[in-house]
C-alpha cells in the first residue's frame, strides 16, 4: 500500500501532467508542411481534451526538431495513435507513424495519410522493405518517426507488450539514430477490444504517457544485417517499453514471460 505522501506526490505530478496536456498548440509546423497535419492535430487535441484526461510527463529526452528519433510505444487500442501521436506534437515533434499499408485504402484515413505524409507499410509481405526505406530516408532527413514495435495491437490477455519483431531494430541499427520509449496506459478503457468502438468518454477515463530514456544500442549500431543482434536490439526495446507500462499500472510483468503473438503463448525468459 502507498503512504499518503506518495499518494499526495503522484496527485501533484497528475496536476501537472493535466495542466501540460491542456495548453495550446504551440509547435511549429515543420518546413513545407501543409496545413493539414496541423489541422489535423489540432482536432485531435480538441476531441482528446473532450473525452479523456490526459496526464503526461515532460518528455525531456525528446530531441528537438530536425533531429533524426525513432520513437516506439505500447500498443493495446485503436486510441493509441491519437493519444500517442497527440502528446509527441504537444512536446514539439510532427511524427511520421509507420502503419499498416490496408489502411491507406480507407477514406479519409487513406487521404490524410498521405497529405500528413505518414509512412504505409504492407506487413508480413516482401514489400514491407520500402516501407522501412521510406522510414529509413525520414529519419536521414532529421524527422520523427513512430513505429509499434509488436506489429499490431498486444494479443496479451493482460494486455502486456507482447514480444517485438525486429523491423524497428533494423532501422535503428542502420541509422543509429536515438530510439526513445514511451509507454502508456489508459486507452484501452475508452476503445477496449479488437474491433473499432463507439468510445467510452463518460465518465473520463485517464490516459497516462510517459517517455524514458534512449534505448541504450550503440554496441549494436551498424549490424542491421546479424539475426543475433537484431534479436537483442529489439528486445532491449521492448524492455525499455514494458518498464514503462510496469510504472503506469504499478503491476509486475507476468513471471511466466513475454506473449509470444504468432505461437498465442508465452515465451519463457531465457
Amino acid at each position: 500500500m502507498r503512504s499518503p505522501l506518495s499518494r499526495r506526490r503522484d496527485a501533484a505530478a497528475d496536476a501537472s501532467g493535466v495542466a501540460r496536456s491542456r495548453e495550446p498548440l504551440r509547435t511549429p509546423t515543420p518546413p513545407g508542411e501543409g496545413p493539414t497535419y496541423r489541422h489535423l492535430g489540432q482536432l485531435v487535441g480538441f476531441v482528446m481534451r473532450l473525452g479523456t484526461r490526459e496526464v503526461w510527463d515532460d518528455a525531456a529526452a525528446l530531441p528537438p526538431q530536425g533531429e533524426g528519433v525513432l520513437v516506439v510505444a505500447n500498443h493495446v487500442s485503436y486510441l493509441d495513435v491519437l493519444a500517442v501521436g497527440r502528446y509527441l506534437i504537444w512536446s514539439g515533434r510532427w511524427p511520421r507513424y509507420l502503419g499498416k499499408a490496408e489502411l491507406w485504402n480507407v477514406w479519409p484515413i487513406g487521404w490524410l495519410g498521405r497529405r500528413c505524409r505518414q509512412i504505409p507499410i504492407d506487413r508480413y509481405t516482401s514489400r514491407a522493405k520500402d516501407g522501412l526505406a521510406n522510414a529509413r530516408a525520414a529519419l536521414e532527413a532529421g524527422e520523427c518517426v513512430a513505429i509499434y514495435p509488436e506489429g499490431g495491437r498486444t494479443r496479451d490477455p493482460e494486455l502486456w507488450p507482447q514480444r517485438g519483431r525486429t523491423g524497428v531494430a533494423r532501422l535503428a541499427l542502420a541509422t543509429g539514430v536515438p530510439v526513445i520509449p514511451v509507454g502508456h496506459w489508459g486507452t484501452h478503457e475508452v476503445m477496449p477490444g479488437r474491433r473499432l468502438t463507439v468510445p467510452r468518454i463518460v465518465p473520463k477515463r485517464k490516459v497516462r504517457v510517459v517517455m524514458g530514456d534512449p534505448v541504450p544500442l550503440d554496441d549494436l549500431i551498424g549490424r542491421q544485417d546479424d539475426a543475433a543482434a537484431l534479436r537483442e536490439a529489439t528486445d532491449r526495446i521492448m524492455e525499455a517499453i514494458t518498464a514503462l507500462v510496469e510504472d503506469l499500472r504499478r503491476e509486475v510483468r507476468p513471471a511466466a514471460g513475454v506473449w509470444d503473438g504468432t505461437k498465442g503463448r508465452r515465451h519463457s525468459p531465457s
